[in-house]
């Protein structure tokens, strides 16, 4: 054992590349697209360490081109969950024991594979399993990734530092100890890094946990996996359960080593999940800590002093990028009357350039949707407001299925704020506008806090700044990621920590100290040097 005390030093983001024509990593991201295109490959559960397969399998296709087979998945169920959690607590005598530099130093080392050697291959794979744009798959499949990895590092030794005072005669001092049990990981198909960031945060702090993947993106998931036993993960840290919900979740959260649930996802799910643990509170060993990421109804609100050019820019990328599948993509939008007719002419002037299609065609802005399921959500949505009176449809609308899942990108204008489309999640391409008269400025700030149960992101556009500070003081509770004359996506580690309150989640913030303290609990320990041999106080003398 080190009697040496180790200093990490401050990490700094990740850059990203661009793969612009005529670069090299264009041409080797291409290179590997086509390879992995031409492999079918078995994605089985990782068990201690072990690839288990199961009677039960799954297909394994692209979003864009959904005839086009990129493997087969084995589905967990009770048996498997058993043997991972059982194995799992078994690793946690060892794993939790484990200096902690040892356990940041696979971390740090899983960080330098992101972003080295298998850089192309974990942006590919996300391109191909989520129909993502090399762009958008750089920017979270490596860079957001490493990022969590080096950073989550960083932060925990911060936290280890945070020490009480002593006065003289004691020594105080605090140990940060991972939880009793397992943490029950979820992750969602969007983000690759969010995928790898559920079990891999818990996990650095000590703890064990059950991965369980979302199907529909587990096949760069498990390329995750692979890069963390790469990296030298000890078997049975992190548990690999690929699986529908109820099959891996019911079994998990009726075990009664239970100590957490780190969940992105639905608010259904979420719902659901926190009701079950609820449910069962009586037979846990310790109280679950529950963290958790939702949905978002995010908003885009104009003051007439807005710059109507930049603005135009900020609504094609917050709500088209990666087809508006983003709990963060610009989904309702507030614009002033004064120079509506201006900016409808531009914004549905850029609307129309924006390509759709295959992800590995590099002109193409936007890719298919993740499946048939958000497919026909999506276009149901937009069904609804052709049929609508009081809405009309003033770009796209239009949906294909026979390839892949195309729906191209849609504004909705509506005189209704409190139309459907303005409060309900859509999770796609779609952006609906409500223009309001400019001498209802604070009225529509009202409606716009008001209209949705949702508080994870919004921006504000003006160059008035008592315009910004009436805005931001009046929609202070309705996001909690805020952005100022910008677009309301695309947060950072370390620059924008990342969560949001009301039903969009626990706002534990990923990409910060504060989420990584729910899977540490705290141990004080006083030290006294002397202690006293008379069981009386002064007070007690005679006078």
């Amino acid at each position: 054992m080190s009697n040496a005390y180790f200093n990490f030093q401050e990490p700094i983001n990740e850059p990203y590349l661009q793969y612009a024509p005529g670069s090299a990593e264009r041409k080797v991201l291409k290179e590997r697209l086509k390879e992995l295109k031409q492999e079918e490959i078995e994605i089985p559960a990782i068990i201690n360490g072990k690839e288990v397969k199961t009677d039960r399998t799954q297909d394994v296709t692209m979003p864009h081109n959904h005839s086009h087979k990129l493997g087969t998945v084995h589905l967990c169920g009770e048996k498997e969950v058993k043997m991972a959690v059982d194995g799992a607590l078994e690793a946690q005598k060892e794993w939790a024991n484990m200096p902690w530099q040892e356990r940041v130093a696979i971390f740090q080392r899983a960080a330098d594979i992101i972003t080295g050697p298998e850089r192309f291959t974990m942006n590919a794979t996300t391109m191909l399993a989520q129909s993502k744009t090399p762009q958008q798959s750089e920017i979270e499949a490596v860079g957001e990734l490493a990022d969590f990895l080096r950073f989550n590092a960083w932060y925990l030794t911060k936290i280890y530092k945070d020490q009480p005072y002593s006065p003289d005669g004691m020594w105080n001092r605090v140990e940060y100890r991972p939880l009793e049990g397992f943490i029950f990981a979820v992750s969602p198909f969007n983000f690759t890094a969010i995928a790898g960031n559920l079990p891999s945060a818990p996990a650095m702090c000590g703890n064990v946990a059950i991965w369980k993947p979302s199907v529909e993106s587990v096949y760069s998931s498990y390329y995750v996996m692979k890069v963390l036993q790469e990296a030298g993960l000890p078997d049975g840290v992190i548990q690999f359960l690929p699986g529908e919900g109820a099959d891996v979740g019911e079994p998990v959260l009726a075990n009664e080593n239970l100590s957490g649930l780190h969940f992105t996802g639905s608010e259904p799910t979420f719902n659901h999940l926190w009701k079950t643990i609820g449910n069962n509170v009586d037979k846990y060993k310790t109280y679950p800590r529950i963290v958790g990421e939702t949905g978002g109804k995010d908003f885009i609100f104009a003051h007439k002093t807005a710059d109507v050019d930049r603005l135009v820019i900020a609504a094609i990328r917050g709500a088209f990028e990666y087809q508006g599948q983003k709990c963060s993509a610009a989904s309702r939008m507030y614009v002033p009357q004064s120079f509506w007719p201006e900016y409808r002419e531009k914004l549905l002037a850029e609307v129309k350039k924006i390509k759709v299609g295959d992800v590995e065609d590099f002109s193409n802005f936007m890719g298919a949707v993740i499946s048939r399921k958000a497919f026909d959500k999506i276009s149901g949505y937009i069904d609804y407001a052709k049929e609508a009176d009081d809405a009309e449809i003033i770009a796209g609308g239009e949906y294909d299925d026979s390839k892949g899942y195309f729906i191209q990108p849609t504004v909705i204008l509506t005189t209704n704020p409190k139309f459907k489309t303005m409060q309900e999640e859509i999770f796609g391409p779609v952006l609906t506008i409500y223009v309001y008269e400019d001498d209802k400025f604070e009225e529509t700030l009202d409606l716009c806090n008001s209209t949705s149960p949702y508080a994870l992101t919004g921006a504000i556009w003006a160059k008035d700044r008592y315009a910004l500070n009436i805005m931001a003081d009046k929609l202070r509770q309705a996001a909690g990621n805020f952005y100022i004359n910008d677009k309301p996506t695309a947060a950072v580690v370390n620059q924008q920590p990342f969560g949001g309150a009301r039903r969009s989640g626990t706002n534990d913030k990923a990409g910060s100290m504060v989420n990584l303290y729910k899977w540490l609990s705290m141990r004080s320990m006083k030290e006294t040097y002397q202690a006293p041999l008379d069981w009386t106080y002064p007070y007690m003398g005679d006078e």
